[in-house]
């Protein structure tokens, strides 16, 4: 897998039912999901059909996979069709973030750090939604003891490089860990995930921003928030007021008219 997945919907003639039709056995009626492997030869009919396709980069699937302790020569999808109702409206929703993400003259999806935090959420999204060996894989116990300076190195290499695509994988190398032994060493000695201490320091990387901007050159808080990988304005405002109590666009105002005076 690279993969292809397709869903939606038409509208059909009276009495006759749109249809996408993947082989013999598989077929997909109107707002279904389906994973389509490039690998395999399929013969495709469809009637009455609009159809997304996204195709996702095999590294990024193994590499959520490697999370699971599933090796990339062991991760095998079983099927094509979504293994529940939930799970195809979460594949369907996941679809639509992706298309605002794609959406209009400046796409968010070309930041670098947004592009990153999209093409991981869809590559779990598809370990979640489709059948495969990740859900199958035997418990296993977890990962003991781990000292927290590893959990220093993490921080260290999060604060150097928050402003880059990272993954939680890198932070693990950084900190010369496991990805779980990282997980189990916060959740121990960090008060938070490895993923949230990110967030927490691109949240301080974009006020830094803020304090610094100044509106009559251009600067926005939209954009500072998206150079920090917030694709929500208003989720962002939210975060932000809550760690420093009050509004982003107020400091960018206030900072921006006392660094003038």
């Amino acid at each position: 897998m690279p993969a292809s997945l397709a869903n939606r919907t038409g509208g059909s003639e009276p009495g006759r039912p749109a249809v996408l039709s993947l082989g013999q056995r598989d077929q997909f009626a109107a707002g279904d999901a389906a994973l389509i492997p490039l690998h395999r030869t399929l013969e495709a009919v469809w009637d009455h059909f609009t159809v997304r396709t996204i195709r996702i980069p095999l590294p990024a699937v193994t590499r959520i996979a490697r999370r699971f302790g599933v090796d990339p020569a062991n991760l095998r999808f079983d099927g094509l069709a979504a293994v529940s109702a939930q799970m195809k409206r979460h594949w369907l929703g996941t679809l639509a973030y992706l298309s605002r993400m794609c959406a209009g003259p400046d796409p968010a999806i070309g930041q670098p750090l947004l592009r990153a935090v999209a093409v991981d959420t869809v590559a779990a999204a598809v370990l979640a939604v489709f059948p495969n060996t990740t859900m199958s894989i035997d418990y296993t116990p977890g990962p003991g003891r781990v000292p927290p300076a590893a959990v220093r190195r993490a921080m260290a290499y999060i604060d150097a490089h928050a402003d880059q695509p990272i993954t939680v994988d890198d932070i693990a190398a950084a900190a010369g860990i496991s990805v779980r032994g990282l997980q189990a060493a916060f959740a121990r000695h960090g008060d938070t995930t490895p993923t949230g201490y990110l967030r927490r320091a691109r949240l301080h990387g974009a006020h830094r921003d803020l304090q610094t901007g100044d509106p009559a050159r251009g600067d926005t808080v939209a954009a500072i928030a998206r150079r920090w990988g917030f694709a929500d304005p208003g989720r962002f405002a939210v975060d932000y007021r809550t760690a420093y109590g009050q509004p982003p666009s107020r400091t960018l105002r206030i900072e921006s008219s006392q660094d003038g005076c």
